[in-house]
């Protein structure tokens, strides 16, 4: 079994790469069992998601800056 350590890395990998079956498997069977990893995941796809939009002029939406702790200059 993973450690979180290891999950994060491999929650940080899944946003540029397929897993195989037994890390997928792995990682949802911690997530499942861990809340701190479980927001990390959630935190780097609403990151992601963010980056890519702001990188194509789109500006972030007031959702997604309270969830990021972002605030407004």
């Amino acid at each position: 079994m993973l450690n979180c350590r290891g999950v994060t890395q491999l929650l940080s990998e899944s946003l540029d790469r397929e897993l195989s079956l037994s890390d997928r498997m792995n990682l949802k069977i911690h997530v499942m069992m861990c809340s701190g990893c479980r927001n990390f995941g959630r935190h780097m796809k609403v990151l992601r998601e963010a980056s890519s939009r702001y990188a194509v002029g789109e500006v972030p939406t007031q959702e997604e800056q309270s969830r990021t702790g972002e605030r407004n200059a």
